[in-house]
């Protein structure tokens, strides 16, 4: 097993070394920078950070202002607070005038765990998808965090970074991030097997299980939801016998619809979607939550096993 981290851990640790770059980097938080690691920020520049309270709908319209007058933005709170609850400031304010707003969400999905349905974003991805303008990254392990964290700074207008709570593995031999592209990380040629966030280590554990029953699959990171890389995906739908989308999310409007709205318009395939089924979340153990809700390499070993039916 690789080396585990806190996403959020190297967020605050990537923010707090571009703050001693650039004095026009600013942050905002809702009273959660010890949770998001924004404190690490909040510590080396004071006079650069500013904690909203429970204000996130203020935050996100004085981010927008900042980001008016020349600043580099880094927002952030809870997936669900950053997203559901803020979802008119953003779209009136930030998106709609291709504010540079980076808004980099923690504790988002179902491994939120015991804090339960209130705090568990499933939807937040669809909702930012649907935006003009903004770009969205899950990344795949701690290292892709500060890669994902460096290319948003540095790249002008909105960006949705999508983060959990719970510490996650360092995979071994992943290519560097690279935006808009997919990243090869097995090869196969029986079907594909697509995912993002802790879905990817899920998704190489079912390639390990897959092998055992003589079934090859490519396994496939795309961390950038949208824009998404459609000329890849387009051109794996007419290698495989079909494909399988592996995502800590609803099914409807994220990674799986995503992928299913370049297949209907190129090659089409059998697309198989693992994620959560139009249901809320409940309360309880990470874990346990991942199996209730089909979220497991078991369960993409199912998925790939009913494509080959």
């Amino acid at each position: 097993m690789g080396e585990l981290f806190y996403a959020r851990d190297i967020y605050g640790k990537t923010l707090a070394e571009l703050g001693k770059k650039d004095k026009n980097l600013v942050v905002l938080d809702a009273d959660l920078s010890g949770s998001t690691r924004t404190s690490l920020f909040a510590k080396e520049f004071p006079d650069r950070f500013f904690n909203f309270g429970v204000a996130e709908q203020n935050m996100m319209a004085s981010a927008a202002g900042l980001a008016s007058c020349g600043k580099t933005v880094f927002v952030s709170t809870f997936a669900m607070f950053a997203t559901a609850r803020v979802l008119d400031q953003v779209r009136n304010t930030i998106t709609y005038n291709h504010f540079n707003v980076k808004i980099v969400a923690t504790h988002a999905g179902i491994t939120v765990g015991e804090d339960g349905s209130s705090h568990q974003a499933l939807e937040d991805v669809a909702f930012l998808r649907a935006l003009p303008n903004m770009n969205v990254i899950v990344p795949a392990d701690p290292v892709e965090v500060k890669e994902v964290i460096e290319y948003v700074y540095k790249t002008p207008g909105p960006f949705y970074v999508r983060l959990g709570r719970a510490k996650t593995e360092v995979l071994d031999k992943k290519p560097n991030f690279s935006f808009n592209k997919a990243q090869v990380l097995r090869e196969g040629k029986d079907v594909a097997i697509i995912a993002c966030g802790i879905m990817v280590k899920e998704a190489l554990l079912a390639y390990e299980k897959l092998k055992e029953k003589n079934i090859t699959a490519y396994v496939i990171n795309i961390s950038t939801i949208k824009p998404i890389d459609k000329d890849f995906i387009s051109s794996l739908s007419s290698k495989v016998k079909g494909m399988v989308v592996c995502e800590e999310h609803s099914i409807i409007g994220g990674l799986g619809s995503a992928v299913s709205e370049v297949v209907c318009e190129t090659k089409p395939c059998r697309i198989e979607r693992v994620g959560t089924k139009d249901k809320f979340g409940q309360s309880g153990d990470p874990k346990d939550l991942l199996k209730e809700y089909g979220l497991t390499s078991e369960d993409i070993v199912l998925a790939v096993q009913r494509i080959l039916r």
